[in-house]
């Protein structure tokens, strides 16, 4: 089974000033457009989610509904480790569970936000995370992960772009 990895990281959201509680930021009318922009971009080329994860942040389950709304997947679930600082190691314990009931390749999406989702492409790719790559708002890191055994050191990168580049 092979797994296609995408990392998205949300669109552009709401100044921090304007909130008292950062998990309440909406995309801004310019974040929707580039969001739905890539997203087009993407569908496009032939991408199709079996699932997409979204942090539960509203800037980030704004974002994966973009996605779902274009055709880019048809199921959105929240997963609480995507938020900022999550753990990566809930998501690969839940993929490798994931990966036991498969019989199928998938095609997988993350949604959330910088640094993690660029620190676990580090992770993913090089076993550690090296705050080197850089994830712009509502761009796209794509990792080919191993068919069995552990992600984490062992996935190959073969996308990383920032929405510039896709629009």
């Amino acid at each position: 089974m092979t797994i296609e990895l995408y990392l998205i990281r949300h669109g552009i959201a709401a100044e921090p000033e304007a909130y008292t509680n950062d998990e309440e930021r909406p995309l801004t009318s310019k974040g929707h457009q580039k969001t739905t922009k890539v997203g087009k971009q993407l569908r496009d080329k032939g991408l199709h989610f079996d699932l997409i994860l979204t942090s539960p942040l509203v800037r980030a389950r704004e974002t994966a509904a973009i996605l779902q709304q274009i055709g880019l997947g048809s199921q959105v679930e929240d997963f609480p480790s995507l938020a900022p600082e999550g753990n990566i190691q809930t998501w690969v314990t839940w993929l490798q569970e994931r990966q036991e009931y498969s019989t199928g390749n998938e095609c997988l999406a993350l949604v959330g936000h910088q640094p993690d989702l660029a620190n676990w492409a580090e992770t993913l790719v090089w076993g550690e995370a090296q705050n080197k790559l850089i994830l712009k708002k509502a761009g796209v890191i794509g990792l080919i992960l191993p068919e069995r055994g552990t992600p984490i050191g062992y996935s190959q990168l073969f996308l990383l772009t920032s929405p510039k580049w896709l629009i």
